[in-house]
């Protein structure tokens, strides 16, 4: 009997998700590192690390905190892909692919139940925007929850295609950092794009991270100017939902061609 694709999804999301919240230690390094690396590195070197801030008439905490959000929900989402590697090596995605059903639902399972952890500890961290200058109001905390959606779902679906092509948690962990830390560190959550050299500038168009950071400063500059070299907020979401349909499909490709490595 063919299992239903919509049944294979929620079995695998909510795996995921509940898998997460019976780790109370796990959630509370979520929720708090993110707070601690924002209020340590903002405090404690923005005076001596200042970006050009004229444009955004603030100080660096403030600049900072969109690159936080980001970089709290590409962590969460691109780290949660661990649990293929685990599940391998549990024996449990052979279990799953031995079920007849699309291999789509699989990867969308995966992908939906990490997507929607990183994005709620996004939310959660989207709380804290009016401490940091920001004007928080309901049409800016949408937008800025759609942004974050999007993200989590294009970094969860990397995530899970890495993982997929890798047999280890170490090896993971050692190609994520080479990784995403470059990605972050270009996104324009530490600098803006219009202060730094072309060579830069032009690396940073190619970074679809870029166009996440962007797209929250659009959502949550409510009434501030921009920073300048942003692209526009249209630009982003193309950008962005690009990168989460091409992700994705590239994910169901791997486990449809890799389904030996399970």
């Amino acid at each position: 009997m063919k299992a239903s694709p919509m049944g294979i999804v929620q079995t695998l999301c909510s795996r995921e998700i509940m898998a997460f919240l019976r780790q109370p230690s796990r959630v509370l390094s979520a929720l708090m590192t993110p707070v601690l690396f924002w209020v340590i590195f903002g405090a404690g070197i923005g005076r001596s690390f200042r970006p050009t801030l004229e444009a955004s008439e603030g100080d660096f905490l403030t600049y900072f905190f969109p690159g936080i959000l980001g970089l709290s929900v590409v962590f969460s989402g691109i780290f949660s892909a661990i649990t293929t590697i685990l599940d391998r090596q549990k024996g449990f995605l052979q279990s799953v692919l031995v079920v007849p059903g699309p291999r789509m639902a699989i990867v969308a399972g995966k992908v939906l139940g990490g997507a929607l952890l990183a994005l709620l500890q996004g939310a959660i961290l989207l709380l804290l925007a009016p401490l940091a200058g920001l004007e928080l109001t309901f049409g800016s905390f949408l937008l800025a929850v759609l942004v974050l959606a999007l993200l989590a779902f294009a970094m969860t679906a990397m995530g899970f295609w890495f993982a997929w092509k890798i047999d280890s948690v170490q090896g993971f962990h050692g190609v994520m950092n080479l990784l995403f830390f470059p990605l972050w560190l270009l996104s324009g959550a530490l600098f803006p794009a219009g202060g730094a050299y072309a060579g830069i500038r032009w690396i940073m168009t190619l970074n679809p991270l870029h166009y996440g950071d962007a797209a929250l400063r659009h959502a949550l500059y409510v009434g501030k100017p921009l920073p300048d070299g942003l692209p526009s907020m249209t630009l982003c979401f193309v950008v962005i939902g690009a990168t989460a349909l091409f992700m994705l499909f590239i994910a169901s490709r791997a486990i449809h061609r890799g389904r030996d490595r399970a």
